[in-house]
């Protein structure tokens, strides 16, 4: 016993394991519950992280190649990057080549090619005013201090994002500051799930992101065990975090009772928070969104509601959505699905590398392909 002991505990020599001991009981138990779960008949279990932090920290963590035989982690649509059809990438590159705009990103969305095989680090190269920031009021600031350019901030993002952008296009309105406007290009979680699982799919339960959920809560997705008897458990993105919530998933289908738990609880409530709910629901309204790979799906994104409807960017300069195909080759929509893993993709470590990426699930540093890339499969 004493060297099987030792045996496990070497797998969290990392400084990412904080508690080795506790870690080392939530593998055992990992181990028992697959045992058990897919003995005798050989059954293979599923489960699908929805969080591009905790696709990372999976990978980071060496998790995925401590699991027991029978039991894969997929990664879904939790990149906002990645998720962001090809047409809306145009549409941004669209907007940036336009006369006295200043676009304003996070720096993941820089390398995101659109179907042109154009992104915004090469038009900033030819000329256009490109600029990343770290807070949608950083380009509120810009705003004010250049009132002959228009600013455009790029809105991608979940449930996680949409509240501080909300907060800085309620300040612009309450400040009168006209050349501020924002690209929104916002999804859902929940809807995305219940995309998901209403087709044909191999999803046996879902590791439950846990910064959407602080805002939302967890009992968004009751409908997930309800409707669907699918398991869900909201989780902390520790290493010891992840492991335990696996554990959790494996209990619930070891015993047959689909719910949702929440692991992360010191951060996550059953409401949420309220307070960003209440700035949504007064900026944005439900609206359709286009996914990448998926298309358009209803009332899956946020488009801004009636008196903030001036700061829609793309209304603004007339900017209508238009299809796009993907890149040539890549499978991006595939492994956003849990239908691909990325080395079953051709173009993977190839063609398409952080250095040169193809696909946007190899640009951003929430992407599959890039935690593949970085810390192998």
């Amino acid at each position: 016993m004493a060297t099987k002991t030792r045996k496990i505990a070497n797998k969290f020599e990392s400084p990412l394991w904080r508690d080795k001991t506790l870690a080392a009981n939530a593998l055992r138990e990992i181990e028992k519950l697959v045992s058990a779960i897919t003995s005798p008949a050989g059954k293979e279990i599923n489960l699908m992280e929805v969080c591009g932090t905790h696709t990372m920290a999976i990978a980071a963590s060496g998790i995925k190649n401590m699991l027991p035989k029978g039991l894969r982690m997929l990664s879904g649509p939790g990149c906002p990057v990645c998720v962001t059809s090809q047409g809306d990438i145009d549409r941004v590159l669209e907007t940036a080549a336009l006369k006295n705009v200043i676009i304003t990103t996070f720096g993941d969305m820089m390398k995101v090619k659109g179907s042109a095989g154009r992104d915004l680090q090469s038009m900033r190269r030819d000329g256009s005013d490109v600029r990343i920031v770290y807070s949608p009021m950083d380009a509120l600031e810009l705003a004010r201090l250049n009132p002959g350019k228009k600013v455009v901030f790029i809105g991608v993002g979940f449930e996680t994002t949409a509240p501080a952008i909300a907060c800085a296009v309620r300040h612009a309105r309450r400040e009168a500051v006209g050349n501020f406007f924002v690209t929104p290009l916002f999804k859902l979680v929940p809807p995305a799930l219940e995309a998901l699982l209403s087709g044909p799919n191999n999803i046996g339960g879902f590791v439950l992101p846990g910064h959407v959920s602080a805002i939302i809560g967890s009992n968004a997705y009751g409908f997930v065990a309800d409707k669907y008897k699918v398991p869900c458990v909201v989780t902390g993105f520790e290493p010891v975090d992840i492991l335990r919530g696996i554990n959790m998933l494996l209990t619930q289908i070891a015993r047959g009772s689909p719910k949702v738990e929440t692991e992360y609880y010191r951060a996550v409530k059953p409401e949420g928070n309220p307070e960003a709910k209440k700035i949504l629901a007064e900026v944005f309204t439900v609206s359709d969104a286009y996914w990448r790979a998926i298309g358009r799906l209803a009332a899956t994104g946020l488009s801004f509601s009636g008196k903030y409807k001036r700061f829609d960017a793309f209304s603004r300069f007339r900017i209508n959505y238009r299809e796009s195909p993907e890149p040539k080759g890549c499978r991006c929509g595939d492994i956003l699905m849990g239908k691909a893993l990325p080395k079953e993709c051709g173009l993977f470590g190839l063609s398409c590398t952080p250095s040169n990426a193809v696909g946007p699930c190899m640009v951003s540093s929430e992407g599959a392909c890039a935690a593949w890339f970085k810390y192998g499969g």
